[in-house]
């Protein structure tokens, strides 16, 4: 059997110790499978609509989960979850709101576009390993999305 394993977690982060701490806590959790960093946010939409280097990919391949840092270089998070939330083909992928934004604004704007869920970064480490190894469980093992799309 020779399928391809879609990616199951879609981690947009620009802040390259996030990402390592993200993926050292999916390590530790053994949810390191098929996880994508992508680390600003015009990648994060190439790879989510299928565009540029991942044009080989299909949409119906997306993660179970995309983990959106808000404040991201070229395209900010929130255009990023307006535009997922907003094509058909994508809208059902779960966004997990991952960052280090307090302001009201922010989780206000995220939940109006149609994020899943906000999660404030944890500033010490051992609550963010906690915190990103929880969002995995939950996210790849326990929710049950809908299937086939709309």
């Amino acid at each position: 059997m020779t399928a391809i394993n879609p990616v199951e977690i879609l981690l947009v982060e620009d802040n390259p110790q996030d990402v390592e701490l993200t993926l050292r806590a999916f390590k530790k959790a053994n949810l390191t499978n098929y996880i994508h960093v992508a680390r600003d946010g015009a990648e994060a939409l190439e790879f989510i609509f299928c565009e540029g280097p991942h044009a080989g990919r299909k949409i119906q391949n997306g993660p179970k989960v995309i983990l959106l840092d808000l404040k991201l270089p070229k395209v900010d998070g929130l255009e990023v979850l307006q535009r997922i939330k907003r094509d058909p083909r994508t809208q059902m992928i779960p966004v997990v709101v991952l960052t280090s934004s307090k302001e009201q604004r922010d989780v206000v704007e995220s939940y109006k576009l149609g994020t899943n869920s906000y999660i404030v970064k944890p500033v010490k480490f051992e609550q963010f390993i906690e915190a990103v190894q929880q969002l995995g469980l939950y996210w790849t093992l326990l929710n049950n999305p809908p299937t086939g799309g709309g």
